[in-house]
């Protein structure tokens, strides 16, 4: 079974469209069975879709309205073009730069049983950039397991410490044995004592060394939005990740839109990995 997660940047991206179908391009080609996106935007005054127009869109709370230029159904709607189909939900969370709105999303290719959804963030002020909501979905194919797009604060924010936003998400993950967070956790794995170790002393396993094969892991090569001068120039950076709740036999974890095998088309890399799902 195939995972990918990417911090899309979406809408905000230079040279949109292309890496848009750049995107789908990879997507076609590899077939990750769960995809799960960061950044996900629509424009806040664009049309809204006719139903009859949102093929395999599963909401997952009940205001969470498509809009003709959402990231996420252009690139399910571009890759149904191409007789790939996916299910999918989009969970808005804030406004970005005054003008979208932004969420998070997961693809699945075997239909969305059930979703879920989990404010971290002690605001819910949808006009705050630092709101943080998480949103899950268990599916037909993988009925025992769920799978989370995630996108977390920084370990060192005085109003919304990460620490405060992973005790919020394993209190509510309580009671569900085969959990997966696939997204941006915005505390690099190379950093001790901080939100990495956090999750680990919480028994959670990182699936970059639970794979049997695997690269360097690097998704944020350059100095991004949030990141400016917190390292030295030129640091690459782990913070893009997939973590199980159990164990798991993983055979391979690849750094995903890069630049080598696959087209950049974010400011973040992603990660996709392969594992046996009766090895959980």
């Amino acid at each position: 079974m195939k995972l990918l997660t990417l911090n899309t940047h979406s809408l905000v991206e230079a040279e949109y469209p292309q890496k848009l179908r750049a995107f789908v391009d990879t997507i076609a080609g590899e077939l990750p069975d769960i995809i799960a996106l960061q950044e996900v935007s629509q424009t806040r005054d664009a049309e809204v879709l006719p139903e009859n127009l949102q093929k395999g869109y599963v909401p997952c709370i009940p205001d969470a309205f498509l809009r003709a230029d959402n990231h996420v159904y252009n690139a399910v709607r571009m890759l149904s073009e191409r007789g790939v189909q996916y299910s999918f939900t989009w969970l808005p969370i804030k406004l970005g730069y005054g003008k979208y709105d932004e969420g998070i999303a997961l693809m699945s290719r075997s239909p969305i049983l059930e979703t879920d959804t989990l404010t971290v963030s002690r605001t819910q002020n949808y006009s705050n950039w630092k709101t943080r909501r998480i949103a899950g979905i268990r599916t037909c194919a993988s009925p025992s397991e769920w799978f989370w797009s995630v996108h977390y604060g920084w370990w060192d924010d005085a109003e919304e410490p990460f620490a405060a936003q992973w005790e919020r998400t394993i209190f509510h993950l309580r009671g569900k044995e085969n959990v997966w967070l696939l997204g941006d956790f915005n505390n690099p794995a190379q950093v001790r004592q901080e939100g990495y170790d956090l999750m680990a002393q919480s028994g959670w396993h990182d699936s970059y060394h639970l794979a049997q094969c695997k690269d360097d892991g690097i998704t944020v090569g350059a100095s991004i939005d949030g990141w400016h001068g917190k390292f030295p120039e030129g640091t690459g950076l782990r913070i893009d990740r997939i973590h199980c709740s159990k164990r798991a036999q993983v055979r391979s974890s690849r750094v995903m839109f890069n630049g080598r095998c696959t087209p950049v088309v974010s400011d973040h890399y992603g990660v996709m990995i392969e594992y046996e799902r009766n090895g959980i």
